[in-house]
């Protein structure tokens, strides 16, 4: 099995490890309910005592941390086990691993954390080096890394961008994105796909022009379009994950808008990954407070700007634990189990019926039922050895077909979650279903050392190490670490650097 019950200290109040926003040194954390919501609470001896909010609402807290497992971790080839001084062990194999190939940008957000004009110079590996960090990621055991996103900076400004793809393919990434604000795309995206390109996660923060000014300093909507249509006109089509990231008072009120825009396009649009500001670097309590938009403001937004999502369709990202263990039993070869931290992200699927009906899963698919018998057929088979498929056919009785919606074929769709060989029935199901998710990224102020350890979303590094994302990005300064000691060898001068 390479999932177990989890370690973690569950219900309100708990205490857990974070760190100062200041001076980064690791203190205790309290989180805790206050009017509703859930707070974190930390006190340096140095820097004073600091508040934030972790959950803006208590119920789908204690709801999503009903849903965690712990997973094995993982080591490099020669048996070594990854892990960090402050966490100690990491409790989740790498599910995505990020890789930035540059801090240059075309851009100039006020909210990027990874500017080198902000900075003041260049971090730009060199092309051996970036096949190096990902040779290190399919290297991982027990599951080699199976999917690479290439970020930055603009990562497509990179001189070697399109041999990188084509480098990342032929290690054996079944999945390689780019994390891109898009501008590059109407000469790019053909190129990008003839080399392995599959998913685009593109910039998008709504439809005003005025949450582009606030958020990244121009109007850019003409060009998150004209980035979209280069990507539906690729033969074949090259498929776009709208990227959000919300900010209270600024495109908070648009997050419906946004999904029913992806819905438009789902001939091209997958779905959205909303993604709450993480504030990296100093700010106000105030201003923080104002600001601050957690995972659960997501469910909830999402409930009053539709008319067909509630808050009770959204679903932590570790349910999908048990089914990634069934499928690793089924087919004798150990599967990405998404063992993340219950807090890290929610997520759900629209299916979109023959009659224009728009239905989450979680209306026709008993959920709760369905992970509770996955985990239970994968230790039986374990156990056994032998009646793997026969015993996943029980899965059908959690679904409920007269709810779901006309011309879904839900036995399909629930065997595909299983077997994941028909590529045909996956297509079909892909073209009817829309993808929401939001993922919340810590900063100094809600950084949770229990959210790290169990992270599946990793940076590797040029000298050989492999990090989460949150640790990387807001906390020990990992990052800043990193592009100082490497930046003498960019390819690109400081001077260059705008």
């Amino acid at each position: 099995m390479i999932i177990k019950e989890s370690s973690l200290n569950k219900g309100l109040p708990r205490t857990t490890r974070s760190l100062c926003p200041v001076c980064k040194e690791v203190i205790d954390a309290r989180i805790f309910e206050k009017d509703g919501k859930v707070m974190m609470g930390k006190e340096c001896p140095e820097h004073g005592y600091y508040e934030d909010i972790y959950w803006s609402d208590v119920e789908l807290f204690l709801k999503a941390e009903k849903f965690a497992y712990d997973g094995v971790g993982f080591q490099n080839k020669e048996g070594q086990p990854y892990s960090l001084d402050m966490t100690g062990p990491l409790l989740s194999h790498t599910a995505l691993a990020i890789v930035d190939l540059t801090n240059r940008c075309n851009l100039k957000c006020p909210i990027c954390f990874a500017n080198a004009n902000a900075v003041g110079y260049v971090y730009e590996p060199s092309f051996e080096q970036i096949t190096g960090m990902m040779k290190l990621l399919r290297e991982n055991r027990p599951v080699p890394c199976p999917a690479v996103q290439f970020s930055g900076g603009e990562p497509t400004i990179y001189p070697r961008f399109l041999d990188i793809v084509r480098k990342a393919r032929e290690l054996g990434f079944a999945q390689i994105q780019v994390a891109t604000n898009g501008l590059t795309l109407p000469n790019m995206a053909q190129e990008m796909i003839d080399a392995g390109m599959h998913v685009v996660y593109l910039q998008f923060d709504g439809l005003k022009d005025r949450s582009y000014i606030e958020a990244r300093g121009r109007s850019l909507f003409k060009e998150k379009i004209a980035a979209i249509e280069a990507c539906r006109s690729c033969n074949p089509q090259l498929q776009v994950v709208l990227v959000p990231t919300v900010i209270r008072g600024i495109n908070d009120d648009e997050v419906g808008d946004i999904l029913k825009f992806a819905m438009q396009n789902r001939d091209v649009v997958r779905g959205v990954n909303y993604q709450p500001v993480s504030f990296c670097g100093r700010i106000s309590t105030e201003e923080r407070m104002d600001k601050r938009f957690t995972t659960s403001d997501i469910a909830l937004e999402l409930e009053k700007q539709t008319d067909f999502l509630s808050r009770d369709d959204f679903y932590p990202v570790p349910t999908a634990a048990p089914l990634s263990e069934l499928l690793s039993v089924l087919t004798n070869d150990p599967k990405v189990a998404f063992t993340v931290h219950p807090h890290c992200g929610i997520a759900t699927y629209l299916f979109h019926g023959d009659g224009g009906e728009i239905v989450p899963i979680t209306r026709f698919l008993d959920i709760e039922g369905l992970i509770e018998k996955s985990l239970e057929i994968a230790q039986e088979v374990e156990s056994k050895g032998r009646g793997g498929l026969l015993k996943a056919l029980k899965l059908l009785r959690y679904i409920d077909k007269s709810k779901a919606p006309k011309g879904i074929n839900v036995n399909r769709l629930l065997m595909s979650l299983v077997k994941k060989s028909d590529k045909k029935s996956l297509g079909d199901i892909h073209y009817r279903s829309t993808f929401i998710g939001c993922m919340h990224f810590q900063d100094e102020y809600n950084y949770d050392i229990e959210r790290v350890k169990r992270c599946a979303i990793h940076y590797p590094t040029i000298d050989g190490r492999i990090i989460p994302f949150c640790a990387y990005n807001a906390g020990p300064a990992i990052r800043e670490e990193i592009e100082k000691n490497y930046r003498r060898r960019a390819q690109v001068k400081p001077a260059e650097i705008e």
